[in-house]
């Protein structure tokens, strides 16, 4: 046989439909997820009788189907009915009460939102949901630096519910007690997929995602066991594209056991089992805190502008408040001695898997 018949031609792909390997990728079926699937749908459900829906505070570790769920029952919830909202924010793209509001005000298409403060934007969003009814699904909710609109959605918005995302179980702990005495969560975790449901999993995204009969079955084993040990779909989902993009710069028509290695290789630059999605100065207090757990708050913040951080002492404190939101680290008061009263910050390993 010709070496020419095993190099794929000008114009052609290993790919099918490569956006189905990216996580936001949300299949007609979402296999391993149906009882969770159905208590969000069931805390949604008063609203179609023209009652206050139930509120869920939801949590597990990365890559294990958490938004995906609730996008999925957000999908269903539009093609059922016009009358309930359905408003879908990250927090990590908007991490602030204004910044929430005017993406409200976007999924409303409400677009005269300039030079209108945190206020007016509200009341806006409030007389427009009020009309009818909404579901508020915050995703990544440990990633906001303040929680008023929270508080305003709960006591001032009529018929809702309000669903609360995050890798952190110990998160909603923090609440202060206005927001959670309005919120009174159900609360829904999800549990690390199998490592057969990971690869079921990813086999089906082949389906969606691949030429079929591309894929040569050792090397996609390689990279189901690579993804299930770490019980993380998402790093699987890499793992697929890189293979496929080894292949296809090799020229290659079938996706080889050597390919699936290198993507294997890749998977350093893939930051699941690091900590998530920190931006660079909270990174710089976290290693500051690793590297000196049991100091005192002021001591760090002087170690903190001496390495260049830029945040002035109130900045400073609300990165030392995220992380511990995060259970990246822990704080304690201590009374009394030569200094007075002061905040002892330990360092905390993150379990943000769960095996």
């Amino acid at each position: 046989m010709s070496l020419f018949n095993e190099m794929l031609g000008a114009g052609e792909s290993l790919f099918k439909q490569e956006d189905a390997l990216d996580p936001e990728y949300l299949p007609k079926l979402l296999p391993y997820r149906e009882l969770q699937q159905k208590q969000i749908a069931s805390a949604i459900k008063p609203l179609f009788s023209d009652r206050n829906g139930r509120n869920l505070f939801v949590f597990g570790s990365p890559g294990i189907g958490k938004t995906a769920a609730a996008r999925w029952v957000l999908r269903d919830l539009e093609e059922t009915t016009d009358e309930v909202l359905q408003l879908f924010i990250n927090c990590w793209q908007k991490n602030s009460t204004y910044k929430i509001m005017l993406e409200i005000c976007s999924l409303l298409d409400y677009k005269f939102t300039q030079n209108k403060n945190t206020d007016e934007l509200f009341n806006v969003i409030k007389n427009m949901v009020n009309k009818k009814s909404a579901v508020f699904v915050f995703d990544e909710i440990d990633k906001v630096e303040d929680l008023d609109f929270l508080y305003a959605i709960l006591n001032d918005i009529e018929k809702k519910t309000v669903v609360l995302i995050t890798n952190y179980k110990n998160w909603i702990a923090s609440l202060e007690d206005r927001i959670k005495s309005r919120l009174l969560p159900e609360t829904l975790e999800f549990k690390s997929y199998t490592k057969e449901e990971t690869k079921e999993i990813l086999k089906q995204r082949i389906g969606f995602a691949f030429v079929p009969g591309v894929w040569a079955q050792d090397a996609f084993e390689l990279v189901a066991s690579r993804a299930g040990e770490i019980h993380d779909v998402r790093a699987g989902l890499f793992l697929l594209r890189q293979a496929g993009l080894a292949a296809e710069e090799a020229g290659q028509k079938r996706i080889a056991l050597s390919h699936a290695q290198k993507s294997i290789e890749k998977l350093s630059t893939y930051e699941t089992e690091k900590t998530p999605d920190l931006e660079s100065d909270e990174k710089l207090v976290l290693e500051l805190v690793k590297s000196n757990s049991g100091k005192k708050i002021g001591e760090l913040f002087e170690l903190y502008t001496k390495q260049g951080g830029t945040g002035t002492y109130k900045t400073f404190q609300r990165r030392i408040e995220k992380l511990e939101k995060g259970g990246m680290i822990t704080s304690s008061r201590t009374f009394g001695g030569k200094e007075g009263n002061t905040t002892v910050i330990t360092y905390q390993q993150p379990k943000l898997t769960e095996f």
